[in-house]
């Protein structure tokens, strides 16, 4: 699973309708582009390849008042928001996905319900349990991990994984349990953001001067 079609349609849902540039400016508003594979050439590849999939839908608007091609601007469809909802729920259920995967699980996790988001990922908390006896039923985590030579260093590695995944998986259960946040259905939702022409503090290489019109 990548990382990039599940912060790429969180960004467009959000927005209601947005072109390329508002698209890659959110996500390095969020440190995306540090901790995932969103950099500019694969954020307009997303969009396009999921305007030919159905999952969003390409409006042309007019011409960028600086010139160039026209405007794209992207809206999501009945299928995008279900494949969005699909990639979000398996970002935060799987033990074992990418960090920037659930990184991007954790950052739209408010668009859940609340109770929702404590099942997945209590789930995800079982099969962290479940993977960490499977690696106990060759290794001993007590007898050390020179036991099975350096190979062992590696069934360490996945035990002190396991453990430290479900630690902080609990303690984030337990924050939204006891009311932390504001999840879907509960108030004014979450909104994170940037709107048109708003300057992103965060953007590379001056692009918030930028109109690229895509």
């Amino acid at each position: 699973m990548s990382a990039i079609r599940l912060l790429v349609l969180g960004a467009v849902r959000q927005h209601g309708r947005a072109h390329g540039y508002q698209v890659r400016n959110d996500l390095e508003y969020w440190g995306a582009h540090e901790w995932s594979n969103a950099k500019p050439g694969s954020i307009y590849h997303a969009l396009k390849q999921m305007a030919k999939q159905g999952l969003l839908v390409a409006h042309e608007m007019a011409p960028s008042t600086v010139g160039g091609p026209p405007r794209v601007e992207y809206e999501i469809t009945d299928n995008g928001t279900e494949e969005y909802f699909r990639l979000l729920r398996e970002a935060l259920r799987s033990h074992d996905q990418k960090a920037d995967v659930l990184s991007a699980g954790i950052g739209l996790i408010v668009d859940l319900p609340r109770d929702e988001a404590v099942a997945l990922l209590k789930e995800r908390v079982a099969a962290l349990e479940q993977w960490r006896s499977a690696v106990t039923g060759y290794y001993t985590p007590q007898d050390g991990p020179e036991q099975l030579g350096h190979i062992g260093e590696l069934m360490n590695l996945w035990v002190h994984s396991a453990d430290d995944g479900a630690r902080w998986t609990r303690g984030l259960i337990q924050r939204i349990e006891a009311g932390a946040y504001t999840f879907a259905g509960e108030g004014e939702p979450f909104v994170g953001v940037l709107a048109d022409g708003e300057p992103n503090p965060f953007a590379t290489d001056g692009q918030q001067s930028k109109d690229v019109g895509r």
